[in-house]
């Protein structure tokens, strides 16, 4: 797999960068217009995970952005007090009763993809199957599962105009849904979240738009191209695959070794929160850090042979989904999602290909990594029954 081919994952400019260390732990350096300190090294980014106290996920500058007011956008005491509203909703025992009706989901798709000839993994599967889970528990239309598409993939992009207007349509969208809610409550989580109340009071409009817009962004675009990557891994690796058919178990360590080595999320950012020295380097407050998670996923301080796919990786201290108060709040639902489609894709389908005719492009997205699409040729069980050809 030639990640650094295109631009997929720059790898070799991460290993660029870390290879400076320790004449250049961190950079404060412009990219594409923004200056602030870039944080390569693991142990960097690992501090500014879990150092809240230090670096700040909210922004110096107050906003009208609905996303500012979310969990994602806040620091303690708030951010407890918020996530702990939602926190019920993604329990343990709530996710794998989830089980069963992903498993339904899944096997539809891939029903949907066999009778129709063709597959096309991101808009047949891996977009369609997260985003119908997340709209299902916050209570919206799956009908609109276009829009939602749509305004997740703005919300992550490079466009800061289609940034400014997707918020703008959401407010508008998730209002009217909110307003009815109130009127009319049903066992969702926009009604919990209208209904919910912190220390007394009940969220702010903006608050409670702000948690739907995550939520739905959330819920999906991790899981959809974690689900992308494992099926480029699995396919360009014959040896994980070969593996995985023999040993279905190890599909959870897999999983992780994805978002190792091919971190959905790339790159997030903290505000420096009050004035330190990082690595002989004087840190402002105020000033923007840059957390690159694909580079410090592969550090070779912390992961041997970084460049390959282990699925036995042990341990795999990986950042690929946060860490500290901010590890993310859907972690176990994407694995599930994840695992249960690799197992329906491997029990019915274990000989699939991606169609590598079509060039492999990256979303336009600094954040997330993800292919913009991807061409699978399915294949039948080598029994005598081609399912698909």
């Amino acid at each position: 797999m030639d990640w650094n081919a295109a631009g997929i994952i720059p790898l070799d400019t991460y290993r660029e960068k870390r290879q400076h260390i320790p004449v250049e732990p961190v950079y404060y350096e412009e990219h594409e217009g923004v200056t602030g300190w870039r944080l390569y090294r693991y142990e960097e980014v690992k501090l500014a995970f879990t150092r809240h106290d230090l670096f700040s996920s909210q922004d110096t500058q107050p906003s009208d952005d609905p996303i500012e007011s979310s969990i994602l956008r806040t620091d303690p005491p708030k951010h407890r007090q918020l996530r702990m509203l939602v926190s019920k909703a993604f329990s343990p025992r709530v996710i794998e009763a989830m089980e069963s009706s992903i498993r339904s989901l899944a096997e539809e798709l891939f029903d949907r993809a066999e009778a129709a000839g063709q597959f096309e993994l991101m808009a047949d599967l891996a977009s369609p199957l997260p985003v119908s889970v997340i709209a299902r528990m916050l209570g919206v239309p799956n009908e609109d599962f276009e829009r939602f598409k749509q305004w997740s993939e703005d919300l992550v992009g490079n466009n800061g105009e289609r940034f400014q207007q997707c918020q703008q349509e959401m407010t508008v969208y998730f209002k009217e849904i909110a307003d009815e809610r109130r009127r009319n409550p049903q066992d969702d989580l926009i009604t919990k979240l209208a209904e919910a109340q912190v220390e007394g009071e009940k969220l702010s409009e903006i608050e409670l738009i702000g948690f739907c817009i995550l939520l739905l962004v959330a819920g999906n675009e991790t899981t959809t191209n974690l689900i992308a990557s494992a099926f480029l891994c699995i396919d360009g690796l014959p040896e994980v695959r070969a593996e995985l058919l023999a040993n279905r178990s190890l599909i959870p360590a897999a999983l992780e070794e994805v978002f190792r080595y091919c971190s959905p999320v790339q790159l997030t950012y903290r505000t420096i929160k009050e004035d330190m020295e990082l690595c002989g380097h004087q840190l402002r407050a105020g000033d923007p850090a840059f957390l690159y998670i694909g580079s410090a996923n592969h550090d070779e301080t912390v992961f041997e042979q970084p460049e390959l796919f282990n699925l036995h990786r042990n341990p795999n201290p990986h950042v690929g989904l946060g860490s500290g108060i901010h590890y993310c709040l859907g972690a176990q639902l994407a694995r599930l999602e994840a695992r249960v489609v690799l197992e329906t894709l491997l029990e019915r389908f274990p000989n699939f290909r991606v169609d590598h005719t079509v060039p492999l492009e990256r979303i336009e997205s600094n954040m997330m990594f993800g292919p913009k699409r991807l061409p699978v040729v399915l294949a039948g069980d080598g029994a005598g029954v081609s399912r698909y050809a």
